[in-house]
């Protein structure tokens, strides 16, 4: 399994824990989910998941800053895929 399998399993389980393991049982989570169209994710719900990465990775990761450097339609679209590629550059960039 690669790193990025790794932290897509990662951030899949704090979705699970987030919205909860019924929501999702309709939803295969994968790098093309949509947290706005296909997990219809509420902000209360991103502050959750933003508070899990910051748990899981400190500082490292920080959610509100990079959602601060997108355009609303880039929010609304924003993927799993795009988390957890952000996430892989914040892990890889501390490790260099």
């Amino acid at each position: 399994m690669t790193e990025g399998q790794d932290v897509l399993g990662e951030v899949v389980a704090m979705l699970v824990e987030v919205v909860g393991e019924d929501f999702l049982l309709d939803v295969e989570v994968g790098p093309d989910t949509t947290f706005n169209r296909d997990l219809a994710l509420e902000s209360i719900e991103f502050v959750a998941l933003a508070e899990k990465l910051q748990g899981r990775y400190g500082d490292r990761v920080d959610l509100p800053a990079f959602i601060a450097g997108m355009d609303l339609d880039e929010i609304m679209n924003m993927t799993v895929g795009d988390l957890v590629a952000h996430i892989g550059s914040r892990l890889g960039a501390a490790a260099v």
